[in-house]
């Protein structure tokens, strides 16, 4: 008789991935605030290299206290929800009196 080969599976298969406490979108949030920021306050010296990693660290913060117990991926959801528009329609608007189902209940 053959033997059956198995490999063990981990069971949380649908957990999110988390990376230090953080979802990857944010972390490229965070990571993408301070590149910008550094490649934009880098010239002046100074404090200024102190407030570029300042304001990515108050995002993180907030990111981290903001999203508690929300579900995952709520920020791109929150943005796509602003971003596109409310109302979808199948089919174009009817602009024209052209089109006799339109004339026909004009009638009626």
């Amino acid at each position: 008789m053959v033997q059956l080969h198995s490999t063990p599976v981990s069971r949380c298969l649908d957990i999110r991935l988390l990376v230090f406490g953080f979802e990857v979108f944010d972390l490229l949030a965070v990571f993408m605030l301070l590149a910008i920021l550094n490649f934009a306050l880098s010239p002046f010296g100074g404090w200024v290299m102190l407030l570029t990693w300042i304001l990515p660290g108050l995002l993180a913060m907030a990111l981290r206290f903001g999203k508690r117990g929300k579900p995952e991926n709520y920020l791109l959801h929150l943005a796509r929800f602003y971003l596109t528009p409310g109302i979808y329609h199948a089919f174009q608007d009817a602009k024209s009196n052209n089109n006799k189902f339109l004339r026909m209940r004009s009638n009626l």
